[in-house]
């Protein structure tokens, strides 16, 4: 894959977990989008919601592996499928990418490996193993690897190390607070300059408000590297992790996140445009949604083409 993929104006796809559950999924425990690949009835729904983003303008795909992470197996006892959850997240995107018969990218979510928007402080051994035995499967079906969603530093310096053995290239996705920085306290600048190396493709917000989006470009534009933004419409500018509001056991239907983070019907395609011309103008080449948004937002970001 070209180096130079994102130093041009690209579409990133819409969330995946959000907008399964808008279509019917009903998920288990605290799997959310992963209970779509552990039962065959959803997987056309999987590819519906790949495509739906394909047909919009998205020019990438992200695999359906969030949830996928082993820790969420385990919580939900289904760590015994771990691996053909993986394999089947890849497979249905690499299914909607043909059905779609466009020249698109998809990319292996590689989230962060514990809780989301939580530094993982586990020990570096177990967070590298978990990264490793995520990546090594879906490393054969994807073009580069995305890292979804990081709250730390030294989770990205690991996962970098991970992704160095498959020799692909990477798209690192940040996550930021209100303070503008990661949940570490860490700055955007300090973890991009101390571990930005030859592989990465770009940087960009991943599941940030707008407002910390459009607050943080400058920064960003600062980096001398594509960047850009998976922006999430909860309602609320920090979400909480899970842990936090879903304490539905792994035989119980799960909570939807937005009970308890909102979310924001009023952004709609066109109000996601206009926030877009202004990350635009201020050099961001990345765009893209993340939770609550879905094709109609990724539909009018190829307006900005």
């Amino acid at each position: 894959m070209n180096l130079d993929f994102f130093k041009k104006i690209r579409i990133l796809d819409s969330g995946m977990g959000q907008e399964l559950l808008a279509r019917g999924l009903v998920s288990k425990g605290t799997l959310w989008s992963a209970t779509s690949l552990l039962e065959e009835k959803y997987y056309k729904l999987v590819i519906d919601t790949h495509l739906s983003s394909i047909n919009a303008g998205a020019e990438v795909i992200l695999t359906n592996t969030f949830t996928t992470r082993r820790v969420r197996m385990v919580q939900n006892k289904v760590s015994d499928q771990f691996q053909s959850a993986n394999q089947k997240a890849c497979e249905l995107a690499i299914k909607a990418k043909e059905l779609s018969k466009k020249k698109i990218y998809i990319a292996g979510s590689l989230p962060a490996q514990n809780d989301t928007y939580e530094v993982d402080k586990r020990e570096k051994n177990i967070i590298e193993k978990d990264f490793f035995d995520q990546a090594s499967i879906i490393n054969p079906y994807i073009d580069f690897f995305y890292l979804d969603v990081i709250s730390s530093g030294r989770e990205v310096e690991v996962a970098l190390n991970v992704i160095q053995k498959f020799n692909k290239p990477v798209l690192v996705g940040l996550h930021i607070k209100k303070n503008n920085k990661l949940p570490s306290g860490e700055t955007i600048t300090g973890v991009v300059k101390k571990y930005k190396n030859n592989n990465w493709l770009g940087v960009i917000s991943a599941c940030v408000s707008l407002e910390i989006i459009e607050k943080t470009s400058n920064e960003f534009k600062n980096l001398n590297i594509p960047f850009g933004f998976k922006a999430n419409l909860w309602g609320v500018e920090e979400p909480l992790p899970v842990n936090r509001f879903n304490d539905s056991k792994f035989n119980e239907v799960g909570k939807n996140p937005n009970i308890a983070l909102g979310k924001r019907d009023e952004v709609d395609g066109k109000v996601f445009f206009e926030f877009a011309k202004k990350i635009i103008k201020n050099g961001a080449t990345i765009l893209g949604g993340c939770c609550e948004t879905n094709y109609s937002h990724i539909k009018e970001l190829t307006k900005l083409k």
